[in-house]
């Protein structure tokens, strides 16, 4: 009998072929976070240790330096076809987390995010989110439209019954497809124990403190914890209050204001 593991990881495959298949030119976000590693993970087994697309990571400057470390090793590692891009104007002009989190954002992730869809052509690009993360997130479909300039109108979404995608959209839309959309943070832990999948340890407390959730360094704050094993995580999670990006400083702006961030292309 199938585990519900070996569901949502045989659902996030056939997402993830599917927008192969149907997508002219398609992209995989890589933030470095836990997220993102097991979608990557999930690529490698789609295509048999193959990633066939472009691998894209926007480096802000401002990421711990862990996480660029880790990028670099695995991307030889796994021979990944990586495209690091970035904001190089606005961070010669100043731009920083204390201009406002919201307005950072937009000009070091959403900024240089459509910059490269634009350069490159991609009509889609596939991204870990998942609904249990934050509020906006839980608005969000599988294969999810944008107009050309990457805006997003949550209020009209295309529905999705019974696994039953809509991937054919009038020419000029660009795609976001979410293959983790259904999992849990605990799913994605359990996911990342079974798998034996690579980390940034960063996640793994020492001295009473550990990063649940990764981003650039001024706007990511630990959280109190004595787990410093996945097995540990898990055990924790199964009872903490703690919402998950409750060091993430972006998240505590207004939610109207987050979700106006989204809605212009941000992750």
């Amino acid at each position: 009998m199938s585990s519900d593991l070996d569901a949502l990881e045989n659902q996030s495959i056939f997402i993830i072929r599917e927008a192969f298949n149907r997508i002219d030119k398609v992209a995989l976000l890589w933030s470095i976070g836990k997220d993102s590693n097991v979608l990557l993970w999930l690529v490698r087994k789609a295509f048999f240790g193959h990633v066939p697309f472009p691998v894209v990571h926007v480096d802000t400057s401002y990421k711990i330096p862990a996480m660029i470390e880790y990028r670099d090793r695995f991307a030889k590692e796994w021979n990944l076809p990586l495209i690091v891009g970035g904001n190089k104007q606005a961070l010669a002009d100043g731009m920083g987390p204390e201009r406002g989190r919201v307005t950072c954002c937009s000009a070091l992730k959403t900024e240089p995010l459509k910059q490269i869809i634009a350069e490159h052509g991609f009509t889609g690009v596939i991204v870990g989110i998942r609904r249990d993360e934050e509020g906006t997130r839980a608005k969000e479909r599988v294969f999810s439209p944008r107009n050309q300039e990457a805006v997003w109108d949550f209020k009209d979404q295309p529905p999705e019954f019974w696994d039953q995608f809509k991937t054919d959209f009038a020419p000029g839309t660009h795609l976001r497809i979410h293959p983790l959309l259904a999992w849990s943070e605990l799913d994605v832990w359990r996911y990342i124990e079974r798998e034996n999948i690579p980390l940034v340890d960063l996640y793994f407390a020492r001295n009473g403190r550990r990063y649940r959730s990764l981003g650039c360094a001024p706007c990511t704050g630990m959280v109190d914890s004595t787990a410093a094993t996945v097995a540990e995580i898990i055990e924790e999670l199964k009872t903490t209050r703690v919402s998950e990006r409750s060091g993430r400083a972006q998240d505590k702006e207004s939610e109207h204001a987050f979700e106006n961030l989204r809605a212009q292309g941000y992750m």
